[in-house]
């Protein structure tokens, strides 16, 4: 495809890495392109921060109609929500970075590519944590490069979550503690707000309290504590054994899960 010739990959920059979309449009007309055996991010769920650059990767089967190869076809996968696939595939979406053809016939080929999303340009609303439609933007170029001869927007390959990615950090104290005494145990839970670019309370959150033995490698739940309005977390235990302290809590729909590195406690 003419983002990546055939055994080659081509990356495009950042937010133009959808520029093959600024042509001149063609009136919508079918292709003969055909998609099959998509798979966006090994079928797991897209989590994203707050300015790590995400490159989820995307896999499928490509067909074209004879008469063309890899280079004067486009066979874009993007995602795009509460819109239509035209209008997503314009603004809005997320978009491909990279895409390598591998063609195993003069009619088609595997592809393997990454999508590109940067939170602080890509997602600016905290809504965008929900699931996103796959289609593909289908292309036919002239063997000049430069006149589209017949585009389409596939549709029907499912759909894939994003997610705001979440944090959990932990403190336990005193240390050291004398047995049969009381820990607190603090921390808070955050989530990724693409609204500020910052990291903010996950008021409400119900998380557990863990605790591993020193000496053994395997984490047993105390107790369930719920967060507070900004995220707060807090509870108390009675001291009966040297170890680790920690706050885990599990995704939704709309947030990845996350797990506090463990904090240590010797109890004398």
């Amino acid at each position: 495809m003419r983002t990546g010739r055939t055994g080659t990959a081509a990356a495009l920059a950042g937010a133009l890495a959808f520029v093959a979309f600024t042509a001149p449009a063609a009136e919508a007309s079918d292709t003969g392109i055909t998609v099959t055996d998509m798979v966006v991010n090994n079928g797991k769920p897209i989590v994203v921060g707050i300015s790590e650059e995400k490159f989820p990767s995307v896999s499928f089967r490509v067909t074209w109609p004879s008469g063309y190869t890899p280079t004067t076809i486009d066979a874009h996968p993007y995602l795009y929500h509460d819109t239509t696939a035209a209008a997503g595939a314009d603004h809005g979406g997320i978009y491909m970075a990279s895409v390598t053809t591998y063609d195993d016939s003069p009619t088609s080929g595997d592809c393997d590519g990454e999508l590109y999303i940067d939170p602080r340009y890509t997602l600016d609303s905290n809504n965008d944590a929900t699931s996103w439609k796959i289609a593909v933007a289908a292309r036919l170029w002239d063997e000049s490069d430069t006149k589209i001869k017949a585009e389409e927007y596939l549709t029907g390959f499912g759909s894939v979550q994003v997610k705001r990615a979440a944090r959990a950090t932990v403190n336990a104290s005193p240390e050291p503690v004398a047995k049969g005494k009381a820990i607190t145990v603090t921390g808070r839970a955050t989530r990724a707000d693409w609204v500020k670019h910052a990291y903010a309370g996950y008021g409400d959150k119900l998380a557990k309290l863990q605790f591993r033995k020193a000496g053994t490698s395997t984490y047993t739940t105390v107790k369930y504590v719920r967060a507070g309005s900004t995220g707060d977390l807090k509870t108390t235990v009675t001291a009966s054994a040297d170890g680790y302290w920690r706050w885990t809590f599990g995704e939704t729909a709309t947030t990845g899960g996350a797990t506090a590195k463990g904090d240590y406690v010797d109890v004398v």
